[in-house]
């Protein structure tokens, strides 16, 4: 009645199926951009904390660390502090690991609301930019010698600070873990949205990512990930390290 390996091998032929159906990865697309104007992303929250992340990206993290259970995950870009809470939660349960995040500003009220879960010990703050000498060198003091590193990039989004973030901290990634680049939708999205940013069409993750990969051999784009997510803010960038 219930088989497992069965039920698996279908998710990920019908997976492989809809990654390959032009029309509904263009409805996708075409949702992303007309759901934008209203901050969709912003409607979600983990555990109380605004996470602003589509569900689906949400659940596809949580089966990530599920599945690779790192010992250590690095965020650039904290905000609210949602995305630290769902990683800190999940090594809760996994009963081992830390989180690192890292932002220009932490608001102390963002701060204290942050620290205030009972796994909430695994949380380490970084005030600075993720780009800084200094940072990145209390970053990398962080890791231990076997410790399981997964790093998500989702401070400024800008060509050149996402490039330098890869480089900087891309190499503390281990083997088997992954580099998440997030908001590669940018590229997707129409030049006129409500917020004016310094990034859009031509200078955004994706073009950062594009311009690392083309530098090292150590990262492999998750193609299930990406088949499987439809709605996404992050296609191409769920990337496992592969050496």
């Amino acid at each position: 009645m219930f088989d497992r390996i069965a039920f698996e091998s279908d998710k990920r032929r019908h997976a492989a199926d809809q990654g390959r159906d032009s029309r509904l990865k263009a409805l996708a697309q075409d949702f992303n951009a007309a759901s934008y104007q209203y901050d969709y992303g912003y409607q979600w929250t983990w555990l109380g904390l605004p996470i602003i992340q589509l569900p689906t990206d949400i659940v596809a993290v949580q089966e990530i660390l599920w599945e690779t259970k790192p010992t250590l995950v690095i965020e650039t870009g904290v905000a609210w502090g949602g995305s630290i809470v769902l990683y800190a939660s999940i090594l809760q349960l996994l009963n081992e690991g830390r989180v690192v995040g890292i932002d220009r500003t932490i608001p102390e009220q963002n701060r204290r609301e942050i620290m205030k879960y009972p796994f909430s010990h695994r949380i380490s703050l970084i005030e600075g930019s993720s780009i800084d000498e200094a940072v990145v060198g209390n970053v990398r003091a962080m890791v231990n010698p076997d410790d399981r590193v997964m790093v998500v990039l989702d401070s400024s989004h800008t060509h050149e600070h996402v490039l330098a973030e890869l480089r900087a901290l891309a190499p503390l990634v281990t083997n088997g873990q992954y580099l998440i680049v997030s908001d590669t939708s940018v590229e997707y999205l129409p030049p006129q949205t409500p917020r004016k940013r310094p990034w859009g069409p031509g200078s955004n993750p994706l073009t950062a990512l594009r311009a690392y990969l083309a530098e090292t051999a150590r990262f492999e784009t998750d193609q299930h990930i990406d088949d499987k997510l439809l709605l996404t803010y992050t296609p191409h960038g769920y990337l496992r390290c592969v050496a």
